[in-house]
């Protein structure tokens, strides 16, 4: 179980997961990357993105024969739902106040998910406002927390963890110039029991050593290597010292 692993690994040590953006690779670069990913062992793929044109299942594919790593969805919408995954982050924007995005998709989901294998892993998403418009602020027609309010985070991820999430994520934003703050990161973590996940604007080592120390037990990182391969030696290099 994709879940229980994240579990068993919580209190050992930290995790990175590598989201791929259909959209950002073509097949020998995806391959490429997946050949990395398997080098350095990273912990689990995540598939999907905000706006997404390729196909997803098709890429899916070829993630699945080139390694055992688990491969999750990562759905920016119920298009790119696809049953040949191992597992989906079932999100729900609990930062928000769009139903959609907080109940309405999963409803029109649910059938198709139960009838599928893939491991449900119900995830409360908070969007993180970093300064910068973000695609998913804009998708989902949503405000994000500001960065200096950590209270509210804390709240929103309580809240999360008492309707029975098994993930928080704090989101910065795909592209975001700097990654959530520590701050909010340590207040959210000193408050949730649950594994809490990290991601945006996560752009090198040193963004990802400071999201780890402030209590991040996975960090999601997707843009920055997308071009930069050593950028994934570096990063999986740091989470197995710290």
């Amino acid at each position: 179980m994709i879940y229980n692993n994240i579990l068993d690994k919580q209190n050992k040590k930290k995790q990175f997961f590598l989201l791929i953006d259909p959209d950002g690779y073509n097949d020998n670069t995806l391959k490429k990357t997946i050949q990395v990913a398997n080098d350095v062992s990273i912990d689990l793929f995540l598939v999907g993105g905000s706006l997404v044109s390729r196909p997803v299942k098709p890429l899916i594919d070829i993630i699945k024969n080139n390694t055992d790593i688990p491969v999750v969805l990562f759905p920016g919408s119920l298009l790119q739902i696809t049953d040949n995954a191992d597992g989906i982050l079932l999100l729900s924007l609990i930062s928000g106040r769009n139903p959609e995005f907080l109940i309405g998709n999963h409803v029109v989901a649910s059938p198709m998910l139960k009838r599928s294998n893939l491991e449900i892993i119900s995830t409360g998403y908070i969007l993180i406002d970093n300064g910068s418009s973000a695609s998913v602020e804009y998708m989902s027609n949503t405000i994000p927390i500001p960065s200096d309010k950590n209270e509210i985070a804390v709240a929103t991820a309580l809240a999360g963890e008492m309707l029975g999430f098994k993930l928080i994520y704090l989101e910065g934003g795909s592209g975001a110039t700097q990654p959530v703050e520590a701050r909010m990161i340590e207040a959210v973590k000193q408050n949730v029991s649950i594994p809490l996940v990290v991601g945006g604007g996560i752009k090198n080592e040193n963004d990802a050593a400071n999201v780890y120390k402030a209590g991040a037990d996975i960090i999601v990182v997707g843009n920055a290597i997308e071009n930069k391969l050593m950028m994934l030696e570096k990063i999986a290099s740091l989470r197995d010292k710290i």
